[in-house]
């Protein structure tokens, strides 16, 4: 038979937090009734919602699949990567023959992506704000990427050797300009992060300042999985802390902000029903206000004591670019998101493309991206 606590003893330790009759749970209901009008804003790893709290409606925006250009963009810069996981497909088995099915597939897509890509695609189907202006660029660095890696893999269809780590690196991902290869992969795959990130916080920052939030009073929640199973639990390695606290001028008290890694998720495609909602709302404020409880009881408890003061930016953050020419640090911040399994794989441009826009006015056509802003790519049809 397994162990079992005394009664008396489990009794006990129900009492104070474990039971839902519990003096924990008692204290969290009663931060409910008194913060029940304070906004709530919850971050999922696709989708951002407000409770506007008094039993409001919800709005809710969405920032990654569901979104103009995201896939399109991202889908692009997986492909010099996707080379790459070839390349240790090869490299851990040689002899088998799945990498070159793996290898002609992607050469296939990348050879469907150059053909449905274009100007208008850029200008009218995907149509976003933050890209008015550079869309004939982003069709041209499209056309280039899939041109340059379908010739690539026709060659290493007929020259294994090129699927190697030292001739990727010399020959695509770091290679020396060239008339007939201009800019190197690694600038490429720099680029498509930033432009896909350049997107989510401008959009994700206009819609937080048009809610007029309150943002002493506000509470965060940055709710589920975000990206890899692994990443993201720390405000250091969850940009979407760095987002809200800089769209709100960074007046939002950092410390208002609560990862909750194993707390439920939502997506826009599978929303529950205004009364599933409701309980969500509820879910999320108990989880916030519970954690929020023992902070202010420990404030309370041990006022000689040196209090905790949260640092936003702690040390080991990414490598700082110096310049929009500082491929050192753009390489170094690509193997950084890779070879930490903490951080999410955005984490490479965030914090580097939210100062961007914050210092350059909220004006996206403005802002400056290493591997775009500072390379010509070559002219792609323009229809």
């Amino acid at each position: 038979m397994p162990y079992q606590p005394n009664a008396a003893f489990a009794g006990l330790f129900r009492a104070f937090t474990s039971d839902p009759q519990s003096i924990g749970a008692h204290l969290t209901q009663q931060m409910a009734q008194q913060h029940a009008d304070d906004p709530l804003l919850v971050s999922t790893g696709s989708d951002i919602v407000l409770f506007p709290g008094a039993g409001r409606a919800p709005t809710i925006e969405s920032f990654r699949k569901s979104t103009r250009g995201f896939i399109e963009l991202t889908a692009v810069s997986h492909l010099p990567l996707a080379l790459a996981y070839l390349a240790r497909m090869r490299e851990l088995a040689p002899h088998d023959t799945a990498w070159q099915r793996d290898a002609s597939n992607l050469r296939t897509h990348a050879q469907q992506t150059r053909a449905a890509n274009s100007l208008a695609l850029w200008r009218d189907h995907v149509a976003v704000d933050s890209f008015a202006g550079h869309e004939q660029k982003i069709a041209d660095l499209v056309d280039y990427t899939c041109g340059v890696t379908s010739d690539l893999l026709e060659r290493i269809e007929k020259d294994h050797a090129l699927l190697s780590f030292d001739r990727l690196n010399d020959e695509y991902f770091a290679a020396p300009s060239t008339s007939a290869f201009p800019v190197p992969m690694n600038d490429v795959m720099f680029a498509t992060f930033g432009l896909a990130f350049l997107d989510i916080v401008y959009r994700i920052g206009n819609w937080l300042r048009a809610q007029a939030l309150d943002w002493n009073r506000l509470m965060v929640l940055v709710s589920g999985r975000s990206g890899r199973p692994t990443a993201g639990v720390t405000w250091g390695s969850n940009n979407m802390c760095y987002l809200v606290w800089c769209a709100s001028n960074r007046v939002l008290l950092p410390e208002r902000v609560f990862i909750a890694p194993h707390a439920p998720s939502f997506s826009v495609a599978e929303l529950p029903d205004a009364a599933g909602m409701a309980e969500l709302e509820r879910t999320y404020r108990d989880l916030w206000l519970n954690t929020r409880a023992g902070i202010e009881v420990a404030r309370a408890l041990f006022p000689e004591q040196t209090p905790y003061d949260f640092d936003p930016a702690p040390p080991g953050g990414m490598p700082p670019i110096t310049s929009i020419g500082d491929r050192d640090a753009t390489t170094a911040r690509l193997r950084r998101i890779m070879e930490d399994p903490t951080q999410l794989l955005s984490n490479c441009v965030a914090d580097y493309i939210v100062d961007q826009l914050y210092s350059n006015g909220n004006q996206p056509q403005k802002v400056e991206i290493p591997g775009f802003t500072n390379v010509t790519f070559p002219g792609a049809v323009q229809s």
